[in-house]
C-alpha cells in the first residue's frame, strides 16, 4: 500500500495532481488508515499510470473518464468503442492542427508585409491589414508594395 506522497513519488507526479486526479472522479484510493489516511494499491498505481498515459498523449479528462470506464469493464465493451474514442481524438487534434498552420500562414503573411524599420507606426501595414475588413490590403511603405492579409 502506498500513501499519497508515495504514489506520487513513484508516479513522477505531486500530491496536489493526485487529488486533483480523486476530486474529478478518476481514481479513488482504495482503504483508508485508522487515523485516515489515503492509501492506494498496486491497482491503484497501475490506474493512476494508465490516466498519466491517456494525458500524455492528449486525452481531456472526461475522455479519459470513458476510457477508464472501458478499461474496469473490458468484457462488456467492444474495441470499436475505444477506437472510436480514439478517432473522435484524432479528428479533433488534426482540425486543430489545420487551424494552426492558417495561423502561421496569415501570421507570417503579416510579417512579410511589414518592413519592421524604426518608422511611426502611422501607417504600419500590420496594424493597417487587422484594422481592414478586406481580404487583401495594399500599402506602399518605404518604396515598397506588400500585399497582406487580416
Amino acid at each position: 500500500m502506498y500513501q499519497i506522497g508515495e504514489l506520487a513519488k513513484a508516479c513522477g507526479i505531486n500530491n496536489d495532481t493526485l487529488r486533483f486526479y480523486e476530486k474529478n472522479a478518476l481514481l479513488t484510493p482504495s482503504h483508508r488508515s485508522e487515523s485516515g489516511y489515503r492509501l492506494y494499491s498496486e491497482k491503484d498505481k497501475d490506474i493512476l499510470q494508465f490516466i498519466l498515459r491517456a494525458k500524455h498523449v492528449g486525452f481531456t479528462l472526461a475522455e479519459i473518464r470513458e476510457l477508464l470506464s472501458i478499461e474496469i469493464d473490458k468484457a462488456n465493451n467492444a474495441c470499436a468503442d475505444v477506437k472510436t474514442l480514439v478517432d473522435r481524438k484524432l479528428f479533433d487534434v488534426e482540425n486543430k492542427l489545420a487551424e494552426l498552420i492558417r495561423f502561421q500562414t496569415s501570421l507570417k503573411r503579416l510579417s512579410n508585409a511589414c518592413c519592421g524599420g524604426a518608422e511611426s507606426a502611422e501607417h504600419c501595414t500590420i496594424l493597417e491589414a487587422l484594422e481592414s475588413d478586406t481580404d487583401n490590403v495594399r500599402h506602399e511603405h518605404n518604396h515598397h508594395v506588400y500585399d497582406h492579409y487580416k
